[in-house]
């Protein structure tokens, strides 16, 4: 990942939230809400999932990887952890996220990244070493990821209403 990369992902990353908000923020819950399902997370579930990995994955990562300390490897992360949150409504984990992101966002910056630091390496409990260019990229694209993912949720409530159009409309196969 080259500097002119990181731009294009801070620029994904602070866009997400806001995106988010647009989407989700005057839906009605019945499209939004959790039903608790860890194996079909509501728009509501994904939200509560960015915030839970804003405060336990990419930036304490990126800590454990900038610090280039004996021990560079990652805690594990656990990918069903909005579950174990507190209670919220999505108003008010949309507005932690924005906040959460902006605080990270801010500290990224604060780095002052180039490629010798992009190219430092911490060690994933999974895929071994990886760089802290690969790992804000990736925090781009998971944003990205669940955004569709959203969109296919939503989406999905509707399969039966469309009626002959669903053999057009890919995001309902």
């Amino acid at each position: 990942m080259t500097e002119n990369s990181i731009a294009s992902a801070v620029s994904i990353l602070r866009v997400t939230p806001f995106t988010l908000r647009e989407l989700l923020g005057s839906l009605p819950q019945q499209l939004t809400a959790s039903s608790g399902d860890r194996g079909d997370w509501a728009p509501h579930d994904v939200v509560a999932h960015l915030i839970h990995a804003e405060l336990t994955d990419w930036v304490p990562r990126a800590e454990v990887i900038l610090a280039q300390g004996i021990d560079r490897r990652f805690p594990p992360f656990d990918r069903d952890g909005q579950f174990a949150m507190p209670a919220r409504s999505l108003g008010e984990l949309l507005d932690e996220l924005a906040e959460f992101r902006r605080h990270n966002l801010d500290k990224l910056a604060g780095w002052e990244l180039d490629d010798e630091k992009l190219g430092l390496r911490g060690v994933h409990p999974e895929f071994g070493e990886v760089t802290l260019g690969q790992l804000i990229a990736t925090w781009a694209v998971h944003d990205l990821t669940h955004l569709r993912q959203i969109a296919i949720h939503i989406a999905r409530r509707f399969t039966d209403d469309v009626g002959p159009w669903r053999a057009y409309l890919s995001i309902l196969k």
